[in-house]
């Protein structure tokens, strides 16, 4: 096995690991929604499974930038070819964000020029676009504009859409998608968002 066995502890090591290969790659159109918790954690999820794979993957956070997260971290540590860019001004509206709405729109207009940059240079195995559905509800982004990105998608390139409230036009053109619907949250228990769990 080519894996770091300090890191890796397996309970049965004499069950021999199969490497599955698909008779043909197909770039997937991945879509996380819904109102519950673990959109991005699901994203971050495909990415080290990515990088497991040594493949080459950008994460573009939309809205995130403006709080301390630990993906951002993580990622410098982690050995692979990641790269993760916070290119948003915080959550537009809420958790006392300072920033007016033109400034939100402004920063995500850069960040989706960014995208279809990343998305079309061919570089990029799996690309992680964090939030952009959120962002289209509140209209840092156009709905348009979100679907032409999709429509330059690359045969072969994953692309992960992140963020509450998909529109049913980004829905019916994913591959795979997952609604996050919350049963809990212990923020409703008067409980802050708690490090390494909440960001």
């Amino acid at each position: 096995m080519a894996h770091d066995e300090g890191k890796l502890t397996r309970l049965n090591p004499q069950i021999e690991i199969n490497h599955l290969e698909p008779q043909k790659r197909v770039g997937l159109v991945v879509v996380l929604t819904g109102y519950g918790k673990g959109k991005t954690s699901s994203a971050l999820g495909m990415v080290v499974r990515a990088c497991g794979h040594g493949m080459k993957v950008c994460m573009l956070q939309f809205m995130k930038g403006d709080i301390f997260t630990g993906e951002w971290e993580a990622v410098k540590k982690m050995d692979c070819d990641v790269e993760l860019v916070a290119a948003g001004m915080g959550f537009c509206g809420i958790q006392g964000n300072p920033y007016s709405h033109a400034r939100h729109r402004e920063a995500a207009q850069r960040a989706l020029l960014m995208a279809k940059e990343l998305i079309t240079s061919g570089k990029y195995d799996l690309i992680v676009l964090d939030e952009i559905n959120n962002a289209v509800h509140l209209k840092l982004v156009d709905l348009e504009q979100v679907i032409d990105l999709l429509r330059s998608k690359p045969p072969i390139l994953h692309l992960v859409l992140t963020g509450r409230d998909a529109a049913p036009e980004v829905i019916s053109l994913a591959d795979t998608m997952s609604e996050v619907r919350e049963l809990a949250h212990a923020y409703r228990k008067g409980i802050e968002p708690q490090p390494g769990v909440d960001f």
